[in-house]
């Protein structure tokens, strides 16, 4: 709940300040923010490899252990900061070989502090030790300052730069404090004297499967940046930018539950992982699906409500990506809650490539073609090759919940309670104002979607209502 609360923290920030940024930097100025952060992005996983991941699998298993993990937790920071240095010496050689980016280049730059800060931040901590609470506090303190900062100094449309680099604040300023109250969990220090083989062999392997899962991410916005320009990439960004918000809301259960089940993996407890597992399918099956078919079926309100009518293009393209959350939440699953913690880094490396090698491929034969509706099939098709590859390499892990008739049961209510959805937006159509329509849409498929569930005997839906129940009788 705590990180749903800073997902759904994440989400109000942009939704605060995208209309007003949107509006006041135009589709061009979008357009070269997007571009140098999909440069950027590259040089930022450079920096961070495998590290978080890998971190998370293994620090998992030490957490009760000050001594055990204040040593792990030393040598994987120092492989970060050697990881960082060379990131920089890559960005900085690019930018003066690729004249292309030259005008981007103040730009990259001030986004490139990001690598420093995530390095410094060492966030796989309190991912380890699950403290929610600290990460979401400390979000909320700098999401407020960036919003003041965003209202007082972005005013004018050639202020992109601003925005960039409130938007550096806004995501890394926090790390620094991370630095320092990392030292309540272990102790940090630079240590070169073990065994780097050990670690790097597992690190790369992550971080090659992760530069695959990068390439299909960013690629789709950099090749559009080259062959179509800004006013594009602004367009696509906008359709990007809303379908990611969304995305993170709905995962937000997802991410807290990786390092738990890593955890009962590692400690062999397979029938409490099992256990586990299953009711994570159910709840995320239960969140994911209303909310892409939500997504699909008000995406034109959203968009003119947070972006304006000068980015009503993004609709069809918004259209297309809600699909890929599907893919992108099997296939999270069977990576990062099964394979991951069965030590299959090789597994993920293969269907990420394989996806990643698709996806450059058909983007440089559908963005000529069709633009950002040809980046956006890319993106589906690439997620959904991913998570049929992860499903295949964890079947003998994860097949026995797609054996399970509860787990059927729950998704024939849910695709019944998203024709409610679907039926309860077509009526509102017809209502002239779009923000009334939009909170009309949202509010009564909420309640068919739920009605719907219940009566048909949706575990989760039956699960959260007898808990809702007795916080109102014991409140």
């Amino acid at each position: 709940m705590l990180n749903s609360l800073q997902s759904i923290l994440n989400l109000i920030f942009p939704l605060i300040t995208f209309p007003y940024v949107s509006r006041v930097l135009s589709v061009e100025g979008i357009g070269k923010y997007n571009f140098a952060n999909s440069i950027i992005s590259y040089f930022v996983l450079l920096a961070s490899l495998g590290i978080s991941t890998f971190a998370v699998r293994e620090g998992a298993k030490l957490r009760n252990d000050r001594k055990s993990i204040s040593k792990f937790a030393s040598r994987v920071f120092t492989i970060n900061l050697t990881s960082m240095i060379f990131s920089y010496t890559i960005l900085f050689i690019t930018l003066i070989i690729v004249h292309d980016l030259h005008k981007y280049r103040v730009a990259i730059l001030i986004f490139s502090i990001q690598i420093f800060f995530n390095t410094i931040g060492t966030d796989w901590i309190y991912t380890i030790f699950e403290e929610y609470g600290y990460i979401t506090a400390r979000n909320i303190m700098f999401k407020i300052i960036s919003i003041i900062l965003l209202f007082l100094f972005v005013r004018h449309s050639n202020d992109y730069l601003k925005y960039v680099s409130i938007t550096v604040f806004a995501s890394s300023g926090s790390y620094l404090l991370n630095f320092f109250h990392a030292k309540r969990y272990c102790d940090i220090k630079i240590d070169i004297n073990f065994n780097w083989k050990d670690y790097l062999i597992p690190i790369l392997i992550i971080f090659a499967s992760t530069v695959a899962i990068q390439i299909y991410v960013s690629s789709d916005t950099t090749i559009l940046g080259f062959f179509e320009g800004d006013y594009i990439v602004g367009i696509y960004g906008t359709s990007v930018k809303i379908y990611q918000m969304v995305s993170q809301i709905l995962m937000s259960m997802l991410v807290v539950t990786i390092p738990r089940l890593a955890m009962l993996m590692g400690q062999n407890k397979l029938r409490e992982y099992n256990r586990t597992l299953k009711q994570l399918v159910n709840i995320m099956l239960f969140i994911v699906l209303p909310g892409i078919v939500g997504l699909f079926m008000t995406s034109k309100e959203i968009v003119l409500i947070l972006a304006g009518n000068k980015y009503i293009r993004s609709v069809t393209s918004l259209q297309i990506l809600c699909l890929a959350i599907f893919g992108s939440t099997l296939s999270t699953i069977f990576n990062q809650c099964a394979l991951i913690p069965a030590k299959r880094e090789k597994k993920t490396l293969i269907s990420s490539s394989i996806s990643a090698v698709l996806n450059v491929a058909i983007n440089f034969i559908l963005i000529p073609l069709y633009s950002e509706i040809g980046a956006a099939l890319t993106t589906v098709l690439s997620q959904f090759v991913m998570m049929f590859l992860n499903y295949c390499f964890s079947r003998d892990i994860t097949g026995f919940i797609f054996k399970s008739k509860e787990v059927w049961h729950n998704l024939g209510t849910i695709i019944l309670g998203c024709s409610g959805i679907v039926i309860t937006c077509f009526l509102c159509q017809y209502i002239p104002n779009y923000i009334l329509q939009l909170f009309l849409k949202i509010f009564l498929s909420l309640i068919i979607y739920v009605v719907i569930t219940l009566s048909l005997k949706n575990t989760v839906a039956i699960d959260y209502f007898y808990l809702f129940k007795m916080k109102l009788i014991k409140g």
